[in-house]
């Protein structure tokens, strides 16, 4: 350390005991989330962990962050601190206060995303404050979907207010939100799951402190940022100075959308700028710039300096720039409820444009944007909202991940649980072979599924999906993924964006895409498009078409089981067809 650290009563604490009081940080932001997580109501919180925890100092910086959560709620929250600060000053705070959010250009981009923070005292002064974000299942408006024209038509915004003051609930809000959404019991009671985990994170800091006999955990705090900014600076300046461009492309709503990234690296900092993006749109696929920062500053961190402990001090020296009325800086009262299926290519397209800066490092281009569908129907009254992901792009020296989410890390709704709340019935949920793009590494797979409901009353789905027209493309002579499908059993292919009304008997097919592959896809080691064929991640004829890999099944197709030994690679007619494919 530059200088003494001093625990705010004068004494001087030492790196050994520094390094204990981070890592208990740490699990008191985990604490805050086990909580959290025990006690919501919705699925989306319990089952998906579509939420963010941390912990931030007086000033309303970032300490430490839950182990789980999305980039987009967590790097988001961390910026919003100063908007909750600005609204009510630390001086104005007393305990017992709760304040709450939904607003996306203050917090993460969708009114369905809540952020409540709490103040935290100690001896009547303010100690901390901790914050949470979570996608709430239900905010009135629209069915969650990209079809509205403004945000006023999404549903219910929260400004900056009061939750509880003094430990009194504001029943007027609850009163009003009751009265707007469909589930309010769902949606007020994560409310007050939201702000019991927050005390529970409180209290955990308290017993910390007292341990320790901090009178304050700024000084830990400005310790702890300043020497995860100068990480990142040394970090920043191992790499090669210079500018790189990328263009990517997304389906959009009614045209594609187009991401062009231009990433700068000077010194110990980096500048990331989408201008000549596309335009925002007239539909609910548009990103605030608090998003496009998060996810952008989420790439910067697992491409550069992935062990680097994630707070303020990690975004500093990285600066990320939209134009005002773009894809990825929409101004208000643009619509923005699906802005995740523009801004989840934010990692992507900062990857591309880093490829020839960091060679051998990064993956291929993979499903990017989470599938979200929303189901809702009568007879019973239901909604229920289900994530599903695609495959990740390959990697250097691995294959990409099947079925696991990238930029977004949520999780699925097990069938189960869907089934068990509603009369939605999850038919098929199967890799889908031949989906991760060829290559020396193969991209993942996405997943096939088919959903179905039970009784005789008309239901509808709201999908917001991507890559069904643009898939994920390949790395150095990597080919393409496979794009994903939106199909109904009458083999209709609807706007995958779009609100669809179903009679009763309708199947659904979701057909999540699969990741890009890396390198050239005849450099594959035959024994590995062997094990694909086996294992049923690829037909043996794609191995042949895309590999030149003739996978032949020596057994009499009566087994009941087809034993590894039994697919052999036809070594002659695979020299011969990769020597054709050259």
């Amino acid at each position: 350390m530059s200088k003494a650290l001093r625990s705010g009563s004068g004494r001087a604490i030492d790196p050994v005991t520094l390094e204990v009081i981070w890592n208990r940080l740490l699990s008191v932001a985990t604490e805050q989330q086990d909580a959290l997580m025990r006690t919501a109501f919705s699925t989306i919180v319990r089952e998906s962990q579509d939420l963010a925890c941390g912990m931030f100092d007086t000033k309303g910086r970032m300490i430490a962050q839950s182990v789980s959560g999305t980039p987009g709620h967590i790097n988001a929250m961390a910026t919003s601190m100063r908007h909750f600060l600005a609204a009510f000053p630390a001086e104005t705070l007393s305990p017992g206060d709760v304040l709450i959010t939904n607003d996306p250009w203050m917090t993460a981009g969708q009114i369905n995303d809540i952020t409540i923070t709490t103040p935290v005292f100690r001896g009547g002064r303010l100690a901390a404050l901790f914050a949470n974000t979570c996608h709430s299942a239900d905010i009135g408006g629209r069915i969650l979907s990209a079809e509205a024209r403004e945000v006023y038509e999404e549903g219910l915004r929260i400004p900056i207010m009061k939750l509880f003051e003094r430990g009194e609930p504001n029943n007027v809000l609850l009163q009003i939100i009751r009265a707007n959404v469909r589930l309010p019991d769902e949606v007020v009671g994560d409310f007050h799951a939201q702000a019991a985990c927050n005390d529970a994170g409180g209290r955990a800091l308290l017993e910390t402190m007292d341990e320790f006999g901090l009178e304050s955990i700024d000084p830990v705090a400005e310790e702890i940022i300043c020497r995860s900014e100068a990480a990142v600076r040394a970090k920043i300046r191992e790499l090669p100075s210079g500018e790189w461009h990328s263009e990517t492309w997304s389906d959009g709503f009614e045209e594609p959308v187009v991401i062009r990234c231009r990433v700068a690296i000077a010194g110990d900092e980096i500048a990331i700028d989408f201008s000549g993006s596309s335009p925002q749109s007239a539909r609910g696929i548009n990103v605030v710039l608090n998003y496009t920062h998060a996810y952008a500053s989420f790439a910067v961190k697992a491409a550069i300096y992935p062990d680097v402990p994630h707070n303020e001090g990690s975004f500093r020296p990285v600066r990320v720039t939209a134009p005002p009325g773009s894809i990825l800086n929409a101004l208000d009262p643009a619509p923005v409820a699906s802005r995740q299926a523009v801004g989840h290519f934010v990692p992507s397209a900062i990857f591309a444009a880093l490829a020839e800066a960091l060679p051998g490092r990064l993956m291929a281009p993979g499903a990017d944007p989470i599938w979200l569908s929303v189901w809702r129907g009568q007879d019973p009254p239901f909604t229920i909202t289900v994530f599903q992901v695609g495959g990740t792009g390959a990697r250097p020296a691995k294959d990409g991940l099947s079925a696991v989410g990238f930029p977004s890390g949520v999780a699925g709704v097990p069938a189960e649980v869907i089934e068990s709340l509603s009369p939605v019935v999850m038919l098929r949920r199967e890799l889908r072979r031949d989906s991760g793009g060829p290559g020396s590494w193969r991209g993942g797979l996405g997943q096939e599924t088919e959903f179905a409901r039970r009784g005789d009353g008309a239901w509808s789905v709201s999908c917001i999906v991507d890559r069904s027209r643009y898939p994920a493309p390949g790395l150095l002579r990597g080919m393409a993924g496979a794009p994903g499908e939106l199909i109904l059993s009458t083999g209709e292919r609807p706007n995958p964006k779009s609100l669809v009304d179903l009679p009763a008997d309708r199947v659904v097919h979701l057909n999540t895409p699969g990741g890009g592959g890396y390198g050239e896809p005849l450099g594959r080691d035959p024994e590995r498009v062997r094990w694909d064929v086996i294992e049923g991640y690829v037909s043996p004829e794609a191995a042949a078409k895309e590999y030149g890999v003739v996978v032949r099944f020596t057994g009499t197709g009566a087994e009941l089981v087809r034993l590894p030994e039994q697919w052999v690679i036809d070594a002659a007619a695979t020299a011969a067809l990769r020597r054709n494919l050259r």
